[in-house]
């Protein structure tokens, strides 16, 4: 799979349920998921029938810009990653608080970096500077 967007993610945004620029968005550091971007809706999915483990969480990110339908912000940097296996994925998420009503937006599994093995330290991601940025709609 390359870097997409979730189809329910999607129609989030153009609901209305999604807000880029005012919605609290992070972005999660995730190991042994099975992505399906068809189905898959909210963070619940990646730990449920993904089989996924959330290994690290941004912060709320920042300076995030909507020009032009491209989506950006500033770099996260997450702090002292406990060691454990090898991270193939981002994935990024509306934060309502609660996993099983925090929507999916988009998976970056395919990056300069990725996958990632921690090893207790900090591990820093660059968003693109290119045309698409995070990602474009």
């Amino acid at each position: 799979m390359s870097n997409t967007l979730y189809d329910k993610g999607r129609e989030k945004f153009l609901t209305g349920a999604i807000s880029w620029a005012s919605d609290n968005i992070k972005i999660y550091l995730v190991r042994g998921y099975t992505p399906n971007t068809s189905t898959h809706e909210f963070l619940s999915d990646i730990t449920g029938g993904g089989g996924g483990t959330l290994v690290a969480t941004s912060a709320n990110l920042s300076s995030k810009t909507t020009t032009a339908g491209v989506a950006d912000a500033a770099d996260i940097t997450y702090s002292a990653v406990a060691a454990g296996a090898a991270c193939a994925h981002l994935v990024i998420a509306k934060d309502t608080g609660t996993a099983g009503t925090s929507p999916l937006i988009g998976l970056i599994d395919t990056a300069t970096g990725l996958p990632v093995t921690p090893n207790g330290g900090d591990i820093t991601v660059t968003f693109d500077n290119g045309a698409n940025k995070i990602f474009k709609l």
